[in-house]
């Protein structure tokens, strides 16, 4: 039915684009987006980097116009969350009170920073970053501190580490695995990426954990397992994010890390769909391995999976198909990866031809399954295309660097 009321919950990438993409494929009926925060839908990425430095505001993060909603018919609560759904009658409650009937359901609910579980962890000055209220107050912050510790290697501390570091701020990241970003790169592209930080003045420290924080209030120093006291009168905590999935399991929906939902996005009800980092779905990449099944926290997946829900609901489903991609802007790296490699997935290093420059090659036997480079976008735009053909590159021509890539590819 495209013709009933279509309710989806969270205002984020993922449901901003689902409400768009049903409209545009035929969903004629009235549609309610509904989000936390006291915001319209906005973009994410920029939080960690040109919010903090000041190069937009809150404004400039806005994914659409507040126009648009209107002109799509679409009616866009903000400041609203939703606390219970009845999936046996079609109705939503909201803590305000405000009731919704709905004939189909979509949820867009995200993800939420996972926290530390740590004597001292409490103090005032521990934040994490994931909404623009976040950002906010790590952008009052940063401007007042002089220590700032970063509990994680990954993408939005790595990030968050390269913005302060330029602005003065001493940072150091500490990481549990034996390398940054490990759970997204190799090793090999790992090494780069903590090489350049290095020379950019930002302490890394791999291999170790926090044990405690220290302060009187306000926290003034992070002791690690092997006893150093690091200087911190501020900590960011990036140990990633949990999927907002209490709602379904709520309304009685399957979920296992994310809301379980199938290759067209539909719920283990067969009739709610599931999109963003809330959704636990199977693999997409072509030739993937058989049952694997993942959450993917990216713009990229936000879009086209809310597109293949969008067909669901409109009466075209579509298996989704799609090759993940990330990028990540880390001071004057752009680090950009394609396709989901494992830790047992071999690496091809291509040396870059300029300062800086890096590419690796991950290869699952002898097929290409993704790509990871540095500060080398004509070189990841290739490969992504190629991945997204299932084309492969043999092993034994792939580090030659004196033919260009889309030669190799042609």
């Amino acid at each position: 039915m495209s013709t009933g009321h279509l309710l989806v919950i969270g205002a984020g990438q993922a449901g901003a684009q689902l409400v768009s993409s049903a409209r545009e494929l035929g969903w004629a009926g009235p549609i309610t987006l509904v989000g936390h925060e006291p915001h319209a839908p906005y973009g994410r990425p920029p939080l960690s980097k040109a919010y903090l430095r000041g190069e937009v505001d809150a404004g400039g993060l806005a994914l659409r116009s507040n126009a648009f909603y209107a002109e799509q018919r679409v009616e866009l609560v903000v400041g609203d969350r939703v606390t219970h759904v009845d999936l046996a009658v079609g109705e939503a409650v909201a803590e305000s009170g405000r009731r919704w009937t709905f004939d189909r359901l979509a949820l867009a609910t995200g993800a939420e920073p996972r926290r530390l579980d740590l004597e001292g962890s409490d103090l005032d000055g521990v934040v994490v970053l994931r909404d623009v209220a976040d950002a906010a107050a790590l952008t009052r912050r940063l401007s007042e501190v002089s220590d700032l510790v970063v509990i994680g290697g990954g993408f939005i501390g790595l990030e968050v580490a390269a913005t302060a570091a330029a602005t003065g701020v001493r940072a150091t990241v500490v990481e549990a695995g034996q390398s940054l970003m490990n759970r997204v790169v190799s090793p090999d592209t790992a090494a780069v990426v903590e090489a350049e930080h290095r020379a950019a003045g930002i302490q890394v420290l791999t291999g170790t954990r926090p044990l405690r924080l220290h302060g009187d209030g306000a926290v003034r120093a992070v002791e690690l397992e092997d006893g150093t006291e690091l200087a911190a009168d501020l900590v960011l905590v990036g140990i990633g994010a949990r999927p907002r999935d209490d709602l379904a399991r709520a309304a009685g929906l399957c979920c296992d890390g994310g809301v379980v939902v199938d290759e067209l996005s539909l719920a283990s009800d067969g009739r709610t769909v599931a999109v963003g980092d809330c959704a636990n779905l199977p693999d997409p990449t072509p030739g993937a391995v058989p049952g694997r099944r993942l959450r993917l926290e990216s713009v990229d997946n936000a879009i086209e999976q809310a597109k293949v829900a969008a067909r669901t609901l409109t009466g075209d489903p579509r298996p989704y198909r799609s090759v993940p991609w990330f990028w990540s802007d880390q001071g004057a790296l752009k680090l950009q990866t394609a396709g989901l490699a494992g830790a047992d997935d071999d690496v091809v290093v291509r040396t870059g031809t300029r300062a800086g420059q890096h590419v690796a090659l991950r290869y699952r036997g002898e097929q290409l399954v993704a790509v990871e480079c540095v500060n080398a976008p004509a070189d990841f735009l290739v490969v992504r295309k190629a991945l997204a053909t299932n084309r492969t590159l043999p092993r034994d021509v792939a580090a030659d660097t004196g033919v260009s890539l889309k030669k190799l590819l042609r």
